[in-house]
């Protein structure tokens, strides 16, 4: 049965058809964690994960955010302050590699994206050793420090792979006309690169959000972790029964990177397109 449907109708049929199965595909792990979440813990050991619960209850989501309070607004805290400090850095360092010329800014750039690949295993320990000979061991500010740092090389790379595109011309005429190299960065070269910041931003951002071994080492106080640290402490997750509150756990954690890609995803894929990222 044809339904009167011509070739180019049924291909849009199987296309849609092709979609919607991947999409139920891909929400699948979405969806078995928030069926988990909505159950009590007698439910979550004797019913099926993908199974929506008979009486679902937003109990496991009060007590799960009662536990992670703390521990949500340290991660907004730093992570918002190295994101900015990041791409900062990021930025100038962007620029001067990209628009000021000088001998041997290649080896400066190639030292500073080394810093891309060195895994944070290898620093821990002189990393605390810096953090606490600052006295800064056990702060947020710990982690703000280690983030930066650890941001500067990705941020340098994405300004720098952006700025390329900005005409030479467009900074020479500006020369000419008696501007100096801080009021061209910040006059002409800032303003055209909202959209790496864009890219640059949700990079760190999500990248220091979900971080968990630097909150793990630097802040061993618990009223310094990190929510990433508070979500793997969350009692009573260890046996069935506390599924449903690591569940709804995860789903709060979760909540402050979906609303960042919700809202400036567009925006992200605009820097994209605009060469933001090689």
């Amino acid at each position: 049965m044809d339904f009167g449907l011509n070739q180019l109708d049924k291909n849009r049929v199987v296309l849609y058809a092709v979609l919607l199965g991947l999409l139920v595909l891909f929400l699948l792990p979405l969806w078995s964690p928030l069926m988990t979440a909505l159950k009590t813990a007698k439910q979550s050991i004797t019913t099926p994960p993908i199974q929506p619960p008979l009486h679902p209850t937003l109990a496991t989501f009060g007590e799960a955010l009662s536990r992670l309070d703390t521990g949500l607004k340290n991660s907004i805290i730093f992570t918002s302050v190295a994101t900015v400090l990041s791409m900062i850095f990021g930025s100038v360092a962007g620029f001067v590699l990209t628009k000021i010329k000088f001998k041997g800014s290649r080896w400066v750039f190639l030292a500073i994206l080394f810093g891309m690949f060195i895994p944070y295993q290898v620093v821990l320990i002189p990393l605390v050793r810096i953090m606490r000979g600052l006295g800064l061991f056990n702060t947020l500010w710990s982690l703000v420090l280690a983030h930066s740092a650890y941001g500067i090389p990705i941020c340098t790379l994405i300004f720098r792979n952006f700025f390329g595109y900005i005409p030479d011309s467009l900074l020479e005429s500006a020369r000419t006309a008696g501007a100096g190299t801080w009021t061209i960065f910040r006059r002409i070269v800032l303003p055209l690169s909202k959209m790496a910041f864009v890219v640059a931003g949700i990079f760190q951002f999500t990248s220091i959000w979900n971080n968990f071994l630097f909150g793990l080492v630097l802040t061993p106080s618990q009223a310094k972790y990190p929510v990433t640290v508070a979500l793997a402490n969350l009692k009573g997750t260890t046996s069935a029964g506390g599924f449903p509150l690591l569940m709804a756990g995860g789903f709060i954690t979760a909540i402050p990177v979906l609303i960042i890609y919700l809202f400036l995803g567009r925006y992200l894929m605009r820097g994209y397109m605009a060469g933001a990222v090689k």
